[in-house]
């Protein structure tokens, strides 16, 4: 039924054709990353080896077109040659959600149109992950929060696990996120992916989100090194200096960046510089605790032993964060592409939910029996007033001797001449009596069976004119409840993701405007085909009345006593 659909709709071009890096692989989509200042992120220089998520949903991903387990997801260079190292946080066919993280070999600034290419569509495919891959050399630890279990692992190759389970909240900022208590705490054993080192340089990056009210906790702390939240503001302790950051909003989520190497330590909130100081970080090798007293949701928590770029941390603000304005998945084909392009109908069909599908189809129903009765009554109007004219010439030109055409039956689609039929055979039961003339109360008598026989030609003349009533008044409304149940579906699947950019939300919610679409595609044509058929048959319905007075004034004249 989509491809029956999309064909009737389809008005778009289709998509350019492109280089297709494997045949075994059927459908892609290009992950666009924009740096331009206009539209996306624009960092200050180039940023090499960055790893950014990508989130995939039922707006931008053809969950159907993939292997439940997401093992046939391929991440390919702007050249379609070149495998990206990459792994999945999540990947739902059922829920259709999914976060990949891609890293880029180099993003550069000001460009609109830097891409790499997801694949998929390759039902014999192995998994081609690689987590550890997935990060640079300097990258010493990196959380996602995403074990079911709460048993939190490091995503990258150094393998910092937690001591101890922590609770999971299941709808995070990207995914799932670590839930603090105020209580609870994560703890990680001493590692030298995690050693603090001034000369080297470290960096400690993650999303916090304190729960209303929360204004105190301590975020990482390191043997003596404590960042923390303190009075609703970020502060760094060490054994010999405080260096306070900038105010932490509770109930939001905010990315936090500490940074620090030779003595200069800098601070970023939500990618921009907020504070910077002086402060030495001891040289050290200690075991990490997260979340002291702290409540409320961590997420995405990243140790580098290196002390990053601003650069850097504005494109990681951008990428993670709930808008996406750097990372936007799109439509993309190739040589390889299914049924040879794609349109943007074809883009909203293929996003419709099920119950949209469900109100389109009734509505199509409903548009081809309101198609029918149109056409239907359309032609039989046309016959009755062709009919009606062509008898009423030949009644008036009878004159007095009007009986002389009952048996004709030539005009036996008129209306009028099936009143003229009514009203002679009234007549003949009286005049083949004996009667040469009859009375007054016999015209009347004659003049009811006449109307009784126009009410039945009025019936069979609106007869299903119902149908279109329903159409008109019935599309719009089951059109709007496909539209709201398919809004109200589209935000839930963009609140459990976690994505609110509005590359996310756009396709379901154009696909969700395409029920109301069909709605008001249904009741328009109705409404017109409507008005048309009732303004004619209100005028066949006149010239029957007409000539009922008209049929009843010449028997009265002739045969009246």
């Amino acid at each position: 039924m989509k491809k029956l659909f999309a064909l009737l709709i389809a008005l778009a071009l289709p998509i350019t054709a492109q280089a297709w890096w494997n045949e075994s692989w059927t459908a892609r989509r290009a992950v666009v990353v924009d740096t331009t200042a206009e539209t996306g992120v624009a960092p200050g220089g180039a940023v090499a080896n960055v790893t950014v998520p990508v989130r995939l949903h039922s707006g931008n991903f053809d969950f159907l077109g993939a292997k439940l387990d997401g093992s046939d997801l391929r991440l390919v260079a702007a050249d379609d040659l070149t495998p990206l190292n990459f792994h999945i946080e999540r990947f739902d066919a059922t829920e259709e959600l999914g976060v990949l993280w891609v890293q880029l070999p180099q993003v550069a600034p000001q460009m609109a149109d830097q891409k790499v290419y997801l694949y998929f569509g390759n039902v014999s495919a192995s998994d081609a992950q690689n987590a550890a891959g997935s990060f640079d050399a300097s990258t010493g630890a990196v959380f996602h929060f995403d074990a079911a279990d709460g048993v939190v692992k490091d995503a990258t190759a150094n393998g910092n696990t937690a001591v101890a389970p922590i609770a999971i909240e299941r709808a995070g900022l990207i995914g799932p996120s670590a839930r603090f208590d105020g209580t609870a705490t994560l703890e990680l054993v001493p590692s030298a992916s995690l050693s603090m080192d001034d000369a080297r340089g470290t960096t400690i990056a993650l999303w916090v989100r304190p729960d209303a009210g929360v204004t105190r906790g301590t975020l990482y702390r390191q043997g003596d090194v404590r960042l923390e939240i303190d009075k609703g503001t970020l502060m760094l302790r060490t054994p010999d200096t405080e260096v306070v950051g900038g105010a932490i909003t509770p109930d939001a989520w905010q990315y936090v960046v500490m940074t620090a190497r030779g003595g200069q330590l800098k601070f970023y909130l939500d990618g921009q510089q907020a504070a910077a100081g002086t402060a030495t970080l001891p040289l050290q090798q200690a075991p990490v605790v997260i979340g002291e007293g702290f409540a409320g949701l961590i997420d995405e928590l990243e140790v580098s032993t290196t002390a990053r770029s601003a650069e850097w941390v504005k494109l990681n603000a951008a990428a993670q964060g709930a808008d996406g304005r750097l990372i936007r998945v799109v439509e993309d084909a190739g040589e390889v592409a299914e049924e040879g392009g794609g349109s943007y109908f074809g883009i909203l069909v293929g996003n419709l939910t099920t119950d949209a599908w469900v109100v389109i189809a009734i509505l199509m129903v409903m548009f081809a029996i309101a198609l029918m009765v149109m056409v239907a009554k359309a032609q039989l109007v046309a016959r009755i007033d062709s009919h009606n004219r062509a008898f009423l010439h030949r009644f008036r030109e009878a004159g007095h001797d009007f009986l002389s055409i009952a048996a004709d039956r030539r005009h036996g689609h008129s209306s009028l001449y099936r009143l003229y039929a009514a009203g002679v055979r009234e007549l003949s039961k009286r005049t083949d009596a004996g009667q040469t003339q009859i009375t007054g109360a016999s015209i009347d008598a004659i003049k009811a069976a006449v109307d009784a026989d126009l009410v039945r030609e009025s019936h069979k003349l609106n007869a299903k004119m119902v149908l279109l009533t329903i159409a008109i008044s019935g599309g719009p409304f089951l059109g709007l409840l496909g539209t709201v149940v398919g809004v109200m579906i589209t935000f839930a699947a963009i609140a459990a993701a976690g994505d609110v950019n509005v590359n996310s939300i756009a396709p379901g919610i154009a696909a969700a405007l395409l029920a109301t679409v069909a709605g008001l595609a249904v009741a328009i044509p109705a409404l017109f085909g409507y008005n048309y058929l009732a303004s004619r048959i209100k005028n066949i319905s006149a010239d029957m009345q007409i000539f009922v007075d008209e049929f009843i004034t010449r028997i009265a004249e002739v045969y009246a006593s």
